[in-house]
């Protein structure tokens, strides 16, 4: 089941502060990740393909209560950390941050370190889970030398991406104060939320991008033009709750992409390496480059959301009226299928995200390469896809048909991400830029 929106009108609320956030329900959970758990499983199109792996859908189950920006972080640190530890031991490829060396040392027990090690900082309270799985883990390698050596170059590679990210204020970006304007066209909360979220997420650090406005899209259409005409018209029909024009598949498409983006698009990395029979070394690279093309997807994304500060559908469907725009009648009590996230609407990172991930994957795999994933969002649902810009297209769509994005939103979104992954994907991870 997903959540579905909720008809209440918003409050008017002023400043945001970080009190304001904590007493707000976890937007993690609430808005895309409340009613379906990480936690026991993994996905029924996932297949093992090492240790690199394995530990990546712990990591999903871990991150579960994270905001999806932090989720994205907590990916990057894990997952480039994993990487440097493994070529520590045997240099196949540019290391991030860390510049140890650990010849002989188990890359089993590098991989399980770097990744406890890291998780044991971003987590904010000890995980049971997280220490039984590691505990297991250590458990299955034969003691000695190359086990202890292993363990350290993990942990040492995980201390350094730690440390290189200790600037991040991730509480204060995500509840940075934010005073919405009343104007047409202005950002304001949503229902069911009476917070705005993120507003400083854009002040942290990029992982490679050379800065969070690299990427920044050309404004929002204009609300007296055509074709924010066309994107009104087209998300009031498709995107509202009851009585829309969506076909059952466009519904489907809707609900099975409303996943987190950050677990969605690893889990098909995960498929493809097991596929694709990746070894750890070629596994760790390309989970890092994933996960660091939707970090700055988000960093990038959100400095475009609150320099433009563009109005969400339920906004602005319900104060149609007084838009200025003669062909946008409005609807007081328009509720749109999904629950829209508590940040400004333009781009939509989750276009963002998609299409950066694609990008990454069809760098590696070659885009025209087909595959079929399973949804968390959407259990026993499985969809198949003949590219990865197929897959990032479809994705994008999915938020005009819940309602909750423009049109132009998304296709700003998908240029914007296809720009990061690129980028991302050109270069070896010690040549990219990092804080």
């Amino acid at each position: 089941m997903i959540h579905r929106a909720s008809a209440s009108t918003p409050s008017s609320t002023g400043q945001q502060p970080a009190a304001a956030l904590a007493r707000a329900p976890r937007w993690g959970r609430i808005a895309w990740l409340a009613t379906f758990s990480l936690g026991a499983g993994l996905s029924t199109t996932s297949a093992r393909a090492n240790e690199v792996t394995d530990w990546n859908t712990r990591t999903a189950t871990l991150v579960n209560p994270q905001t999806p920006m932090e989720q994205t972080r907590s990916f990057s640190i894990v997952q480039l950390a994993v990487h440097d530890a493994l070529n520590a031991i045997e240099p196949r490829y540019a290391r991030y941050a860390f510049d140890g060396e650990a010849l002989g040392a188990s890359p089993d027990a590098a991989v399980a370190a770097a990744t406890f090690q890291a998780l044991s900082v971003l987590l904010p309270a000890e995980s049971p889970e997280l220490t039984a799985w590691y505990d297991e883990a250590l458990a299955a390698i034969p003691e000695g030398d190359a086990k202890a050596r292993g363990v350290e170059i993990g942990s040492l590679a995980a201390a350094r991406l730690i440390e290189l990210r200790a600037q991040d204020d991730v509480a204060g970006a995500l509840a940075e104060p934010y005073v919405p304007g009343d104007a047409p066209g202005d950002y304001r909360a949503t229902p069911p939320f009476d917070v705005v979220v993120g507003a400083g997420w854009s002040k942290l650090a990029t992982f490679a991008t050379p800065r969070a406005s690299a990427f920044r899209p050309a404004p929002p259409p204009r609300l007296d033009g055509r074709r924010y005409t066309r994107d009104y018209a087209e998300v009031k029909a498709l995107g509202v709750q009851a009585n829309s024009t969506r076909t059952p598949d466009q519904s489907q498409i809707a609900d099975f992409w409303y996943e987190s983006s950050a677990t969605g698009w690893l889990r098909i990395a995960n498929v493809l390496a097991a596929r694709e029979n990746l070894d750890p070394w070629e596994s760790a690279r390309l989970l890092a480059l994933v996960s660091v093309a939707m970090a700055d997807g988000f960093i990038n994304g959100f400095d475009a959301k609150y320099h433009y500060d563009y109005w969400r559908p339920i906004t602005a469907i319900r104060a149609g009226d007084t838009d200025g725009n003669k062909h946008t009648a409005g609807d007081a009590s328009w509720t749109p299928y999904c629950d829209t996230p508590p940040v400004a609407d333009y781009p939509s990172t989750h276009s963002v995200l998609g299409a950066a991930a694609a990008a990454v994957l069809a760098r590696q795999f070659g885009d025209h390469t087909p595959f079929a994933i399973d949804s968390l969002s959407l259990p026993g649902v499985i969809r198949s896809f003949g590219s990865f810009s197929q897959a990032a297209e479809e994705n994008a769509a999915s938020r005009v048909y819940c309602g909750i994005h423009w049109r132009s939103s998304t296709r700003a979104g998908l240029e914007q991400g296809r720009q990061i992954g690129e980028l991302v994907a050109q270069y070896e991870l010690g040549s990219l830029c990092h804080p």
